[in-house]
């Protein structure tokens, strides 16, 4: 008995240290850190119960029905605890209700047991032994570990697969500790210290996908900020960042060539169609701007329908990407507008050394304003009224 409370006390104060442990986790929600302490009590109350079902068993200055309390304790506690396991994988699914099922039942037959017999035999010298039924509680047991496996599995899904295997190790772990107290006999008690070794290593785990999914949270976040929701482009935040971060170079990249786009005759759609085939004509413009640009740099969506390209490739690739995009607007065609024209201005890095990036983006305007007034000049259109 001195082995085996030496056990229960070092059981005892690691669950109180990972309670410590979920408390201090910021990342988890109050919802998460309940089950978590629930866990960890119903796992001390069972090692707590057969601690004291051995410690009884064969008193003869106490009632048999202490005993039987007691042990009807340790059978109900027992699969509760690994019910709470299963609980930490957030995983719902049709097996939650199926582990609910096996609880229920065997908690009313522990309840029926103990007036029964079925579980627990009491002798003459108090000491107890395994009832006819017993059986019954093996069935449960087993069930709820194959659940465990089971969830730990689906759980483990969510997990890259370098963290998979370390969460099946600690399965693994935890079946050995489980089966040798079993198989070994009453001096072996490994099951709740293996148990409680287990959880501290599952404490791990959960740490780690709260911290994933916290990470991949703040990814989100950054992609709606920086994400043009209408065309799925970057938008004007990202575009100021890329021009802070060029901003702090000394100079410009020689192969820095911005690109000015902007679409020809939007309001002329907006006001005898409508604004939604206007927001079509934005998306089939930087559906073709990104198709076209996206190899060579980053596309942006700075206004309306204005669009920045800050791409890095040589200057005699310019006129090729302008005749590639004038090719692909020529075969757009939307459901509600059927043609699309853009006007593009560019300006090289190399052929305006010294310049600031902002004054290299004021240069390609200025082209793409001309290649504009081209445009209506061409088409007869009035540049004030479309």
């Amino acid at each position: 008995m001195v082995y085996y409370t030496s056990i229960l006390v070092l059981v005892w104060i690691s669950l109180s240290i990972l309670g410590i442990l979920v408390y201090e986790n910021g990342r988890f929600s109050k919802e998460k850190k309940i089950i978590m302490y629930s866990t960890y009590l119903l796992v001390g109350l069972a090692a707590l119960a057969e601690w004291l079902g051995v410690k009884l068993n064969g008193n003869p200055n106490i009632s048999p029905w202490l005993i039987k309390t007691v042990k009807f304790f340790d059978y109900v506690l027992t699969p509760l605890a690994g019910g709470a396991i299963i609980l930490q994988f957030e995983t719902k699914n049709i097996w939650r209700k199926v582990l609910f099922g096996i609880l229920i039942v065997n908690t009313l037959f522990q309840i029926v047991s103990i007036f029964t017999g079925w579980m627990v035999v009491i002798d003459d010298l108090n000491q107890y032994s395994h009832g006819p039924a017993y059986f019954v509680y093996i069935i449960c047991y087993i069930l709820i570990t194959l659940l465990v496996i089971l969830e730990f599995g689906i759980f483990g899904r969510k997990f890259h697969k370098q963290n998979r295997l370390s969460l099946y190790a600690t399965l693994l772990f935890l079946v050995v500790g489980i089966t040798l107290q079993e198989v070994l006999g009453r001096e072996v008690r490994t099951a709740y210290i293996s148990l409680t070794i287990a959880l501290l290593l599952l404490f791990i785990h959960n740490s780690e996908f709260a911290l994933l999914r916290s990470d991949e949270h703040i990814k989100q976040q950054n992609i709606m900020i920086t994400i043009d929701c209408l065309t799925g482009i970057e938008n004007r935040y990202a575009y100021n960042e890329a021009l802070k971060e060029l901003a702090t170079l000394s100079s410009l990249p020689e192969d820095l060539i911005v690109f000015s786009i902007d679409i020809n005759g939007l309001k002329m759609v907006n006001d005898s169609i409508g604004h939604s085939a206007g927001d079509e004509l934005i998306r089939g413009a930087s559906d073709c701007i990104n198709k076209v640009f996206s190899s060579v740099g980053r596309c942006f969506r700075t206004g309306g329908d204005e669009f920045i390209v800050l791409a890095n490739t040589t200057k005699d690739k310019i006129n090729e990407l302008v005749d590639k995009i004038e090719e692909m607007t020529k075969e757009w065609h939307g459901k509600e507008v059927k043609s699309l024209s853009l006007a593009v201005g560019s300006a090289c890095a190399k052929d305006n050394p010294d310049v600031t990036i902002e004054k290299l983006v004021s240069i390609a305007d200025v082209e793409m304003y001309n290649d504009k007034d081209d445009y209506y000049e061409k088409s007869g259109f009035s540049r004030r009224l479309f």
